[in-house]
Order: structure tokens, then C-alpha cells, then sequence
């Protein structure tokens, strides 16, 4: 692939001065198998390595994105602020930073879609923000989510991380009434 071509360039070819036509952010490095990937084509193949099959951390954003019908998310209005109970040194500001950078307020976003035009209600956390730590308003969201679901009889599915199984993406299922939870989990 990439490394191959790169290997075989000629050691006594100039180096550009201007290194402003090398696009920055278009390539990641697969942490599992090494090979460099354009970051286009691994979207398009859903954010598993083409060489090796490794899973790579995907967003919330981007997990509704490959999960959803096209612009039909519609997310739940929450009015939940995070507290600090533990009183943990620097947490509001690591917090702060987090919504900025990531655009979410907690680790878990939760509304309703469509998925091959059927109504669901779906949670999606989100392992850049905290690993995905559940705290107060994580569980509330998650809770009102599955009332929420049990009240307009519609299919929940919830993809959680964790941090223990960091390579694994989890799936859970219920029926229209709420019952029968079923977990399908696929680790590599």
C-alpha cells in the first residue's frame, strides 16, 4: 500500500521546501497492524482496519451517522448538568474542555431515528469523552431513554463502551414492550 511506495522513492530526491501540499489529518496509522490509511476510505469501511480488521474508537456523531437513515436523529432535550460529588480536583475544567472539543455535554447522546425508515430510540455513548464514565446524568439520560422508548412502544438499542473491553463494540436490543434485552458483543 502507502508504505510500500514510500520505501521505494528515491533516497536522492529533494524533499519539497513547502510542505503545505501534504494534507494533514487525511491519514491514521492502525494501532493494531501498522499500515497507514487514508482516513475517506476507512469511514467508508465503517472504521475497521481493510488490513488487519481492528476496530477503531468511533464517535457518537459518527456511530448515529452509520447507524441512522440520513438527518433523522433527532435528540432528546435534556436540562441535566454534571456535578462533581467526589469533589475531584480539576473536573469542571476537563469537563469544560470536553463539550468544546467534542460538542456534546456528557459521555452518552440519546434521542430518536430511523433505521430503514422505522421509528427507534437509540443511545450512543461516546468513549472520547471520559471513556464513556457513566455518571449522574449518563444513568438519566439512559433511564429516560428506555422509559421514553417503553412509552411510544419503540425498539431501544444502546451502544455503551467500556473500559475494560475497549476493542469491543456492544449492542443491545429490546422489543417494543421493553422486554427481552439481548446483547450482541463483537470483540477483536
Amino acid at each position: 500500500m502507502v508504505i510500500d511506495k514510500i520505501k521505494k522513492r528515491n533516497k536522492n530526491m529533494r524533499t519539497p521546501e513547502n510542505k503545505g501540499d501534504i494534507p494533514i489529518g487525511k491519514w491514521m496509522k492502525c494501532d493494531k497492524c501498522g499500515e497507514i490509511l487514508y482516513k475517506e476510505d476507512l469511514h467508508k469501511n465503517y472504521s475497521v482496519c481493510m488490513n488487519c480488521g481492528n476496530y477503531f474508537r468511533l464517535s457518537s456523531r459518527r456511530r448515529i451517522w452509520q447507524t441512522l437513515d440520513e438527518n433523522s436523529f433527532q435528540p432528546f432535550d435534556f436540562h441535566l448538568k454534571t456535578v462533581n460529588p467526589l469533589e475531584l480536583e480539576d473536573y469542571a475544567t476537563k469537563l469544560k474542555g470536553l463539550q468544546e472539543k467534542l460538542g456534546i455535554e456528557e459521555a452518552v447522546v440519546c434521542g430518536t431515528g430511523k433505521i430503514n425508515q422505522e421509528e427507534v430510540v437509540i443511545c450512543v455513548m461516546d468513549g472520547n469523552f471520559l471513556m464513556g464514565s457513566m455518571g449522574s446524568v449518563v444513568g438519566e439520560k439512559i433511564t429516560f431513554s428506555i422509559e421514553k422508548a417503553m412509552e411510544l412502544k419503540l425498539p431501544l438499542i444502546i451502544f455503551s463502551v467500556s473500559r475494560r473491553c475497549e476493542n469491543a463494540r456492544r449492542y443491545y436490543f429490546t422489543d417494543a414492550n421493553g422486554e427481552d434485552i439481548k446483547c450482541y458483543c463483537e470483540v477483536k
